[in-house]
């Protein structure tokens, strides 16, 4: 893979992962500290500028890791839509269950792809990526796309999540050169001049939470000629925090359509604000 032409000190994100995994009374504040700051510096930092060039609005459903229900459940609603969505893979969460949610297998995977929607990059480890070095992160991109191509053939992917939105100055740099798009999960709409490297996001999850916003964000998107970027986990009648329920996303999806937004996986809908 590409790396990026300019790097960066390790200092803004390299802090040990084990002590930010520790408790308070360990030494480890100062090191959540410079993270925290780390985080706040990198969602200010360009890295990949590009002026959107789109002349209407569209929107693209996201879902990450992913769990089996984002394929089993999300799958035919996505259908009676004619919608096609990005699903962000972690290798790793194969067959497994993660945090209490059971996740998808290879047949889920084949499934996802052969309905015509696109597989993203979610890192095969699906770690923070600021414990990584800039070989091992390569390592680690290089073992998703192997184990995808295990069971999808010659597979390409052109856009990136970060796991669990985890970003630094040093990672976002590293995966600007390394990807056509990086998605974090800031909130916000893609509009105007956009970073390539940190893709602004909308939270099925905090739509649910937080009644009316669902119609606020369209709005916006649609006043701006903008790009949201949905994102979700799983979809259950009672999901973890992350993820919505079957009737929100039918909901997006319904809101969407009826402002005119056009529907369209994280790969095409770039190619829709280049052109």
């Amino acid at each position: 893979m590409a790396r990026p032409a300019v790097s960066i000190a390790p200092a803004y994100g390299m802090a040990p992962a084990a002590l930010l995994r520790r408790g308070s009374g360990d030494g480890a504040a100062p090191f959540r500290l410079v993270k925290r700051v780390g985080e706040t510096l990198t969602r200010w930092m360009p890295a990949k500028l590009m002026w959107s060039r789109l002349k209407a609005p569209v929107v693209s459903f996201t879902f990450d890791d992913f769990p089996k229900s984002a394929w089993t459940v999300a799958g035919p609603i996505l259908a009676q839509h004619g919608a096609r969505a990005t699903y962000y893979t972690a290798g790793s969460r194969c067959g497994r269950v993660a945090d209490g949610v059971r996740q998808y297998d290879r047949d889920d995977l084949a499934a996802v792809a052969g309905a015509g929607h696109e597989i993203g990059c979610h890192g095969f480890s699906h770690v923070d990526p600021s414990t990584l070095s800039d070989a091992e992160l390569d390592a680690d991109a290089q073992r998703n796309l192997a184990f995808l191509r295990e069971t999808l053939g010659d597979v390409s992917l052109s856009s990136f999540a970060y796991p669990n939105g985890e970003v630094t100055p040093r990672t976002k740099l590293h995966y600007a050169g390394a990807f056509p798009t990086s998605r974090g999960i800031h909130p916000g709409v893609n509009a105007g001049m956009i970073d390539l490297a940190q893709l602004r996001t909308v939270s099925l999850s905090n739509c649910e939470r937080e009644p009316g916003s669902l119609q606020r964000w369209v709005e916006q998107a649609r006043e701006r000629n903008g790009w949201i970027i949905f994102v979700t986990h799983d979809v259950t009648e009672r999901p973890e925090y992350w993820g919505c329920t079957p009737k929100m996303l039918d909901a997006a999806l319904t809101e969407s359509r009826r402002a005119g937004l056009a529907i369209l996986p994280v790969r095409s809908a770039l190619a829709r604000a280049c052109s």
